[in-house]
């Protein structure tokens, strides 16, 4: 019996605007410029601003793609080397969040952690996490950070500063040649 937080239940959204917004923070991390910059941070604040309620969900849930995917490639690489994900990823995953406390509450990294937990073993993180609510404002900068996270994991691995970026690029196109 499939679960009700299965993938094939989840909407996609918008994984290209999320993945505009994550890689543009990967580059900014490695240019030097890992403050944010305040021009940076209006642009996004209007463009979000400019968002109805339905396209800013269609950013969240693709958001929760991004973390999916990314959590299914890392599970899948892991595994590879005889190693799990849970083990590897999550508790730096965990202590990166707690030397953020400016952006991220302390409340909300178990459910980022969950959310990567519950993505790792094949479930929609999105869907996951709406069985216990809908999404709070306090969790954007964590998700959005959860997900950046992950990126920047694959492409250490990877030891290419843009083949999480690439990843996600390519399975678009494919999924839009079908």
């Amino acid at each position: 019996m499939p679960s009700p937080c299965d993938p094939q239940y989840a909407p996609v959204g918008d994984v290209g605007t999320a993945l505009l917004m994550v890689d543009s923070r990967l580059k900014a991390v490695h240019d030097g410029s890992a403050e944010e910059d305040p021009r940076q941070r209006q642009l996004i604040d209007q463009f979000t601003a400019s968002m109805s309620p339905e396209e800013a969900d269609d950013v969240l849930d693709g958001a929760c793609t991004l973390v999916y995917l990314y959590a299914r490639w890392l599970t899948a690489a892991y595994e590879d080397h005889g190693k799990d994900v849970v083990e590897y990823v999550v508790p730096d995953l965990v202590a990166t969040m707690r030397q953020m406390p400016r952006s991220i509450r302390p409340e909300a990294i178990p459910t980022m952690a969950g959310m990567v937990i519950a993505a790792a073993g094949g479930l929609g993180p999105g869907l996951w996490r709406k069985q216990y609510g809908y999404w709070t404002e306090s969790e954007m900068t964590p998700l959005e950070v959860t997900a950046f996270l992950l990126a920047e994991r694959i492409n250490h691995l990877t030891d290419d500063r843009q083949f999480a970026t690439r990843l996600i690029s390519n399975a678009l196109s494919s999924a839009a040649q079908d």
